[in-house]
């Protein structure tokens, strides 16, 4: 791996958000000025091909992403804010699981985003 990929996977690494790749960018050129968008956007597929990387579509028209994981969990975006609450559930993943069995199949993998905003008066 590449001094300018390590860069990049570090970074990545350090993100507690979902960056798409012209944050990661502006992210990776922080610490290395010679990183270009171009080197970002290769690294970004090559991860993502390689397993290390989930692509996320939070419905803004940019890809987002986080590394990946062996934890599964969900996510809740704020659409007036942009926010992005990563979530784990048991009851939505019983439920999941049910509804791929009453339908014939076992469920190997999902993906959910559910998008909402904030009840007024309500904070958490």
């Amino acid at each position: 791996m590449t001094g300018q990929r390590r860069i990049i996977a570090r970074v990545l690494s350090e993100s507690v958000d979902h960056p798409d790749v012209e944050e990661l960018y502006r992210r990776s050129a922080e610490v290395d000025p010679k990183i270009s968008i171009a080197t970002v956007y290769r690294t970004v597929r090559l991860f993502e091909e390689a397993g290390l990387l989930e692509r996320l579509d939070f419905g803004d028209g940019r890809a987002r992403y986080e590394e990946a994981s062996d934890e599964h969990h969900d996510h809740l975006i704020d659409v007036k804010s942009g926010k992005v609450i990563e979530f784990q559930n048991e009851a939505i993943e019983d439920l999941q699981r049910r509804v791929a069995r009453e339908l014939g199949y076992e469920l190997v993998g999902h993906r959910l985003e559910l998008f909402g905003r904030p009840i007024s008066g309500q904070t958490k």
